[in-house]
């Protein structure tokens, strides 16, 4: 069984590549859908107890954040890949633009996450890592690679 966790800030295209790549075979678990924390360890909980596979769709921006989901996958004898989505602070600021009034994330929500966010790593569990850039609204996926220097010093 497999568990997904994608990464990366408001407006990166998370849902989008959720829904063209992961529709049809894994449950969302996503905080936006259930609202409270509750909720979303509730049904983490029984998409591990029915061996569901499952997408985490939240920022999930540093690796404590994502510790909540992995720990549990591999406890359970899931498999645990990570998909980083990489989209530079301006294309997502558009892209939540155009997200209806009652969904948009402020702007300094969005270079908060951006501030705050560590790329995923092997050593936190994860047996595949991906890099995610969405183009021309395709998605282009290659296996991920630490950056050269940290997020906040390339450009934006």
């Amino acid at each position: 069984m497999e568990a997904v966790v994608l990464c990366g800030i408001q407006g990166a295209g998370k849902t989008a590549f959720y829904v063209q790549r992961f529709l049809d075979t894994h449950a969302r678990v996503s905080l936006d859908l259930l609202c409270t924390r509750h909720r979303e360890a509730r049904f983490l909980e029984l998409c591990l107890e029915t061996r569901m596979p499952f997408v985490v769709d939240n920022t999930n921006p540093t690796r404590a954040e994502r510790e909540r989901y992995v720990r549990p996958a591999l406890e359970h004898g899931f498999r645990a890949v990570a998909y980083w989505l990489d989209a530079p602070p301006r294309v997502a600021i558009d892209r939540n633009a155009t997200r209806p009034p009652r969904r948009r994330v402020p702007v300094s929500g969005i270079l908060g996450t951006r501030k705050r966010l560590e790329v995923p790593c092997a050593g936190e569990g994860f047996a595949e890592l991906w890099r995610v850039v969405a183009d021309d609204g395709r998605f282009v996926i290659t296996p991920l690679e630490r950056p050269e220097a940290p997020l906040a010093a390339r450009a934006t």
